[in-house]
């Protein structure tokens, strides 16, 4: 098992666009935990994405005191992003978000993070629901998203040093690898998972695939271009 801890990639300003989205995860998870159990059930139920309503647009009512979803159908894609499962889900995901999250919002801007982040999001959504369209388990979390970033994170600073706490059986060590591999060995055993597993066991396996490819693809649109400083006219002297 490997977790990243911390990069050596330092960033210019304070990443605004990924400390806002962290905290209205966690207080989205904050007012579920304060819910009583059935009620998060149902909070679950009508702010998630679940792909038999995506495909139908057919909001699908199971039990009589299930509430109608929050938005209209498409539109909790979107929600969807900032409702997770467990503490432990949430915390997982804020932390990766964290670790690689500031330095792609560095080197885009925080409009164009934000897009991006939304947009890779939505895609991780539809590669999921297209891996199982007739599913009523509501789909939640922001991995999909996050992965995004990951995979943009993947081709914009390949090489920095991450440091990782691998742990193998009673071996527990610090080692420092670069991005590409640490963030290509995630990618694969999302792979791996997704391929052995499908949509059992209760993680999105192809949303995170999904996501990172979409990441991948896009971090080229969203990067800011340097400044190119112009020549002086000739017959100018300074």
């Amino acid at each position: 098992m490997f977790f990243p801890i911390r990069d050596d990639n330092p960033r210019s300003g304070l990443p605004v666009v990924t400390i806002a989205l962290i905290a209205v995860n966690t207080l989205v998870h904050v007012y579920q935990s304060l819910l009583s159990a059935p009620r998060a059930a149902l909070f679950v139920r009508a702010a998630g994405a679940i792909p038999l309503e995506i495909t139908t647009l057919t909001d699908i009512v199971r039990f009589p005191d299930q509430p109608p979803a929050l938005l209209p159908i498409p539109l909790t894609i979107i929600t969807a992003m900032f409702v997770h499962g467990g503490w432990m889900h949430l915390i997982g995901n804020m932390w990766y978000l964290w670790l690689f999250g500031d330095n792609v919002e560095d080197s885009m801007g925080r409009w164009r993070f934000l897009l991006f982040y939304v947009l890779t999001g939505l895609v991780a959504s539809g590669v999921q629901i297209a891996s199982d369209p007739t599913s009523i388990v509501p789909t939640v979390g922001a991995s999909g998203a996050i992965a995004g970033v990951l995979g943009g994170y993947l081709l914009q600073f390949p090489r920095a040093r991450v440091h990782t706490l691998l742990v193998i059986f009673i071996f527990i060590q610090v080692i420092h690898v670069p991005a590409m591999v640490i963030l290509g060995l995630w990618f694969v055993l999302q792979v791996v998972q997704g391929l052995m597993q499908g949509n059992l066991g209760g993680v999105a396996w192809f949303a995170h695939i999904g996501g990172f490819v979409a990441g991948m693809l896009l971090i080229k649109l969203f990067v800011r271009r340097p400044r190119v400083p112009r020549d002086p006219p000739s017959g100018t002297w300074n």
